[in-house]
């Protein structure tokens, strides 16, 4: 396994891969854990190659605190890494990604327009920016993504299909803790108070199953977010029903087959995101 810190350094490990036609892509911004593992572990059954960044990208946050406090641990994330089948590490420096000012503007779709989008001004634009960089440099056939980030998932398969990439988005399914909890990078930055209260976000999401056919997805969202704000470690930013093809709010459980529940709980300061299918 190769790390590479720089753009030039990322060149000469690349120019030594045999069969550049079949690389999986696995982007993370570090704090490595099972789920990035699991990405990973799928890019090794699928392809002859795998490459894994690890950027901290500053232009998908739109809190300047939040950048500063993500955690950053490149050592220890190798060392994860080297237990796997990965061909290279990619940590390059900010001025590698964006030698100059990124001022690219991508149309989402609309996609943005819900959930984290009117939440978080200028996220998506920022992933997408660093998304489309990354793709440039690596080239995969194929990147892989987790689904705790569905939002993210739906943007980036829509962009990559707009900008015509030749490369296929894999989803991957959410890893979570024994109790439920969906594993994170920011777990880590959870007192144990937050950690313990935590696992309550899931637990109660899982309730709207049997709540779906008794009350209307605006009363459900409104019964479970209730339900989390009793445990004093956490307060609900929101809880939505969605079409999960359109990411629409949906106002009748009919509006649409396909449905996802998707929230963000604070644990203040840490923020977390979770989602379910319905």
């Amino acid at each position: 396994m190769i790390v590479a810190k720089t753009l030039a350094e990322f060149a000469q490990a690349y120019s030594n891969l045999e069969n550049k036609a079949d690389i999986g892509f696995v982007p993370t911004m570090g704090a490595l854990h099972e789920g990035h593992i699991s990405l990973v572990k799928e890019s090794a059954k699928r392809c002859s190659h795998t490459v894994v960044s690890i950027f901290v990208n500053p232009t998908q946050f739109n809190n300047k605190q939040d950048l500063e406090t993500y955690p950053r641990t490149l050592e220890a994330d190798c060392k994860l890494l080297e237990e796997c089948a990965v061909d290279i590490v990619f940590a390059p420096r900010v001025i590698d990604i964006y030698p100059q000012e990124d001022t690219r503007v991508f149309d989402l779709g609309g996609l943005d327009n819900y959930g984290e989008g009117p939440r978080r001004p200028g996220h998506f634009n920022g992933v997408a920016q660093v998304v489309t960089r990354l793709f440039d440099i690596v080239k995969p056939a194929y990147a892989f993504f987790g689904e705790k980030d569905f939002q993210q998932v739906a943007i980036i398969k829509y962009f990559v299909k707009d900008l015509n990439y030749p490369l296929t988005i894999v989803p991957c399914s959410i890893i979570r803790e024994s109790d439920g909890l969906a594993k994170s990078s920011r777990n880590t930055l959870l007192t144990p108070a937050q950690r313990a209260a935590a696992p309550h976000i899931y637990k109660t999401l899982c309730k709207a199953v049997e709540l779906k056919g008794k009350y209307s997805p605006k009363e459900v969202a409104a019964i479970l977010a209730k339900e989390i704000d009793e445990n004093p470690e956490l307060e609900t930013e929101y809880i939505e029903i969605i079409d999960a093809d359109t990411l629409r709010p949906i106002e009748n459980w009919n509006d649409a087959e396909n449905l996802r529940l998707w929230c963000a709980v604070y644990a203040r300061p840490v923020r977390l995101i979770d989602n379910i299918g319905l």
